[in-house]
């Protein structure tokens, strides 16, 4: 073990500026700090337990340079393996140590990586509206913050409230954020038959309205069967998106063999997905074109790493997962990943809000419809405690969706 990397301590942080975020932050004994994320959205408190009582014990002591031999401990070691409260905390650690490891060698993470492989990561934003006039004042604003690819969701009529659409709002750009903080989860409405028939004419109208070129994007929320997933990209090809996300539920990966019968347009699965194992079928028989694993879900650099490696064998790329409730630390981290891999596809960008950015200074910037992770050492992230220390914890829930009968729907 190299003097003074020993870590002496592992502290879980739990903040909610903008929305809740819970934070490892690793210190090794001569005081080099190392931070990962392990929010996930709804059951945060799961994660925090798990580090706290279970993982954090485990720590202290270790040579926080050995990242590999510490991921494996966490994997192994436990015997229950898998899953999003375990890959979520072991991905907080390996974060850590990645960080701890590139801020002692005075360089950005994505040095240590392999070095760059492009000058940034090509972003795209959210834009959304509950009819055709606010979709398309929604692609322009995205278009003049610099984006140059676009996802678009669209209310439906006839349902009351849909993923992707902020509520009414008397400000200008609206920012989207799904869980809302009460003690209980809302109830959504939704329809699929009334979604497959009104999706197709809006993308119609968006490229009517701003051409071939700019690059869009949709996700369907794994809210259709496979066959109906099937008709959807097939309706969805004469509009030449970048891709269709999460069309059917992505634990069956078997179903996505039926899509791609169907269809030519880009699949993009996996944002619930969190290790290689789940993505065995998807990438072996090449049902899918992009990754959307995030960094914080899928067990850290480390576990993410070992999915897109795979990918790549199988000429599919990435589409890491980067919305709001990834916290700017494992923001940081897939645009490390972004930047040194050879099958970059895409990152996902939903901006955090102000609050959120007092807690938590990067050093990444977004220019020229690129983001760059920045190059301070580490992950070029820093936590700021008092900032931190006014915004405590709040109950908060994503939403869930009952059909017209009052049947439990995939949300």
């Amino acid at each position: 073990m190299a003097l003074g990397t020993a870590i002496r301590s592992a502290e879980v942080l739990v903040t909610s500026p903008d929305r809740n975020f819970v934070t490892l932050r690793v210190t090794t004994e001569d005081g080099v700090i190392g931070l990962g994320d392990a929010t996930l959205n709804g059951r945060e408190l799961a994660v925090v337990s798990y580090l706290r009582d279970h993982v954090a014990p485990l720590l202290i002591g270790r040579d926080a340079h050995r990242v590999e031999d510490t991921w494996q401990l966490l994997y192994r070691g436990g015997y229950w393996r898998r899953g999003p409260v375990t890959m979520s905390a072991i991905a907080a650690v390996d974060m850590a140590l990645w960080d701890v490891k590139a801020r002692l060698a005075g360089m950005p993470l994505y040095q240590l990586l392999g070095g760059a492989s492009r000058t940034g990561a090509l972003a795209y934003g959210h834009a959304s509206g509950r009819d055709l006039p606010e979709v398309f004042d929604s692609v322009r604003r995205h278009l003049e913050e610099g984006y140059r690819a676009i996802r678009v969701q669209t209310a439906v009529p006839g349902i009351t409230a849909l993923y992707g659409v902020p509520a009414p709002s008397g400000s200008g750009t609206v920012r989207y954020e799904p869980a809302q903080r009460a003690p209980l989860p809302v109830e959504e409405d939704w329809d699929t038959r009334a979604y497959l028939r009104h999706v197709p004419g809006v993308f119609e109208a968006v490229r009517a309205e701003f051409g071939p070129e700019l690059p869009l994007l949709h996700d369907g929320h794994h809210r259709m069967t496979p066959i109906q997933a099937a008709r959807l990209g097939k309706d969805l090809e004469p509009y030449d998106l970048f891709w269709l996300e999460d069309c059917t539920p992505a634990e069956n990966q078997e179903g996505l063999r039926l899509v791609r019968q169907h269809t030519t347009t880009p699949l993009a699965i996996g944002e619930v997905l969190n290790s290689v194992w789940d993505y065995q079928t998807l990438v072996r028989e090449q049902l899918i074109d992009y990754v959307r694993s995030s960094v914080t879900h899928a067990g850290g650099i480390t576990g993410l790493r070992r999915i897109l490696d795979f990918a790549a064998q199988h000429q599919i790329k990435s589409g890491i997962h980067g919305p709001s409730d990834v916290s700017p630390v494992g923001m940081a981290a897939a645009l490390h990943l972004d930047l040194a891999i050879h099958n970059f596809g895409i990152q996902e960008h939903m901006p955090h809000g102000r609050l959120t950015h007092e807690v938590f200074r990067t050093s990444a910037t977004f220019s020229g419809g690129l983001l760059h992770p920045g190059d301070a050492p580490g992950l070029g992230v820093e936590y700021d405690d008092a900032a931190a220390d006014a915004h405590p914890y709040q109950p908060a829930y994503l939403p869930f969706s009952r059909l017209q009968d009052g049947t439990v729907h995939d949300w």
